[in-house]
């Protein structure tokens, strides 16, 4: 089948196993992985090529770990079997917006302020773009409560 040309695995049997389920995952994981490397590229790029050569956007990466803190705080808080809002989750998800916002706020004021250019700005947005695409992907490809859950990390 197709999924077996692109995933395969060994038992210990020697039989080739794989699930749609546990390849399309793996493939996803690479994807994510690509999409942050990618991100974290744009990011180094506003900082590090010689006509910038500032160090300034680097506070972004503070933004990018805190970014996901309050939606899994909430997730280990909340029952999800409540099918109604839930107050600790609409907070969690607007901390994460005020985040978010903040992250793409930051490089704007920088440049604004003449501590950065306007080009290593734009790098530094599109890697934010890029990277929190990828935490939002991370997100719904592992965020659900099955047996390949990030909660069991």
């Amino acid at each position: 089948t197709k999924w077996s040309l692109v995933c395969e695995s060994r038992s210990a049997s020697g039989q080739h196993t794989c699930s749609a389920g546990v390849c399309i995952r793996e493939t996803a994981l690479i994807s994510l992985s690509f999409g942050g490397a990618i991100g974290l590229m744009f990011l180094m790029l506003g900082c590090a090529l010689p006509i910038y050569n500032q160090y300034w956007p680097l506070f972004v990466l503070f933004f990018y770990i805190l970014s996901p803190i309050p939606y899994c705080i909430a997730r280990r808080l909340v029952d999800d079997t409540d099918a109604m809002s839930n107050a600790c989750k609409e907070l969690a998800i607007f901390l994460t917006t005020g985040i978010v916002v903040s992250a793409f706020g930051l490089p704007i004021v920088f440049a604004r302020a003449h501590l950065i250019e306007w080009g290593a700005c734009a790098l530094v947005l599109t890697g934010n773009t890029v990277i929190f695409a990828t935490i939002l992907g991370f997100f719904l490809v592992f965020g659900s409560n099955d047996d390949f859950s990030w909660q069991q990390w």
